[in-house]
């Protein structure tokens, strides 16, 4: 601490700031937060951010395995990855909790003898329990709680922001995991956001509980879980993956 004299008296540095502050000054600085200073991430247009886990660069599924385990089966071609049709999903080989997830999606651009939730059909479960629904809602009729980004069965988008088949779309969603009691009942739902090629679709909505085609939606006690990728029997292909893992954890495991 460096030490100042003024007018005989030896002052610290920040007493002496102090008494160099206007009453306002001095008034303001009471609610100034200083610490912890926020960690340094850059994040250029079109990359990831420099701290986000990079679940598919177009290379390889290292990070990615079948839904039944083993190697996953679907195939990469000029930086994107497409769904084996009739050889199931795809899920991370790591489990995520809260998180902010960016994918890039794009439905067939041949869309004949196909409609509503044939067209384009996949799905993005979050914790493989919690679907934002993949699918080609450009000029195609289907059910509202079924179209591109709604969650599935539960929440309709606000907007619809579908660009035509065949062209790459993208999906940001912060998503905030459900917690548990050590009892292993609901203490706190899950929530999501999603923006669809930029436009806010969902915006904090409460989850109800895990997707469900038939039937309410019911919450069942699980700890972190990986992301899932589905086969729907459609060519769907994806690209540019990443996460980051946000602050919370759920409270007990299951």
């Amino acid at each position: 601490m460096l030490l100042c004299v003024s007018g005989g008296t030896v002052l610290a540095s920040d007493e002496l700031s102090a008494q160099e502050l206007t009453p306002e000054e001095q008034q303001a600085a009471k609610t100034e937060v200083w610490e912890p200073v926020p960690e340094k991430v850059s994040a250029e247009p079109g990359q990831a951010p420099s701290d986000a886990v990079v679940l598919f660069d177009g290379t390889n599924l290292d990070a990615w395995e079948g839904e039944e385990g083993g190697s996953a089966p679907w195939k990469i071609e000029d930086g994107a990855v497409s769904v084996a049709r009739g050889q199931g999903g795809i899920r991370t080989k790591d489990a995520f909790c809260d998180m902010q997830l960016h994918v890039e999606w794009r439905a067939p651009a041949d869309t004949q003898g196909y409609d509503g939730q044939d067209r384009g059909n996949s799905g993005i479960f979050l914790q493989e329990r919690y679907e934002v629904q993949v699918l080609d809602s450009w000029d195609n009729p289907t059910y509202a709680n079924g179209q591109a980004a709604s969650v599935y069965k539960q929440h309709i988008p606000l907007v619809n922001a579908s660009r035509a088949p065949g062209e790459w779309q993208n999906y940001d969603i912060i998503f905030t995991a459900p917690r548990f009691d050590t009892n292993g009942e609901l203490e706190s739902p899950a929530y999501v956001s999603v923006l669809h090629n930029g436009v806010l679709v969902q915006n904090h909505v409460e989850i109800q509980g895990n997707t469900e085609w038939i039937g309410e939606p019911e919450y069942t006690a699980h700890d972190c879980a990986p992301l899932y990728l589905q086969d729907h029997d459609a060519d769907v292909s994806y690209r540019n993956i990443w996460v980051r893992p946000l602050s919370g954890e759920p409270d007990s495991e299951s």
